[in-house]
């Protein structure tokens, strides 16, 4: 798994790479928190390119939307069944916001 930090309008974007699971767990929460440094407005987790997304990730992604709370707006770019799929079986689809692309992302929080 690998992670790429940028900042697009104040709006901080995790992309991520390859495997989410229990061995790039650890690596995945680094990641994920250190993208959620700084107060930005936003932050979006990209799963596009994600082959393969576990319940550890998700579980992450639960965390880091709570620790987060309402003063940073949060979503997830997913799309397919390796990553849309089971955020949606899981309802965190109603939890955050779950976007097809990350430009429909980076709208969405304009």
């Amino acid at each position: 798994m690998t992670t790429s930090l940028v900042v697009r309008d104040n709006i901080n974007v995790l992309a991520v790479e390859g495997t989410v699971d229990l061995a790039t767990a650890a690596q995945f929460e680094s990641a994920v928190t250190a993208a959620a440094d700084g107060n930005p407005r936003a932050l979006v987790i990209d799963l596009a390119l994600v082959e393969f997304f576990a319940s550890a990730g998700m579980s992450i992604l639960v965390s880091a939307h709570q620790r987060l709370g309402a003063a940073t707006a949060f979503g997830v770019v997913a799309d397919g069944p390796a990553t849309s799929r089971p955020l949606k079986l899981t309802g965190l689809d109603q939890v955050f916001g779950i976007y097809p692309t990350l430009d429909a992302a980076l709208a969405a929080f304009a």
